[in-house]
């Protein structure tokens, strides 16, 4: 059932890029939440890179900010 869900999702927005690509709009895609892509400034390559929230929101146990997933 996630999984089906996640695919859904990802169809979803593979979709409202394609339809903002026709109109001539930008469209911002999927930011993660905990994550954010950078460039290695050793490797030059794309990496992820932790910009926190997740240990404090699991302390709290404030999962308001999460997409629904289930």
């Amino acid at each position: 059932r996630l999984e089906e869900k996640q695919r859904a999702v990802r169809r979803r927005r593979e979709a409202e890029a394609v339809e903002a690509l026709e109109e001539g709009e930008d469209y911002e895609g999927y930011i993660p939440l905990w994550f954010e892509r950078k460039v290695d400034a050793v490797t030059g390559e794309l990496i992820c890179v932790y910009k926190g929230g997740y240990w404090e929101a699991k302390d709290k146990q404030d999962w308001s900010s999460c997409p629904d997933i289930f």
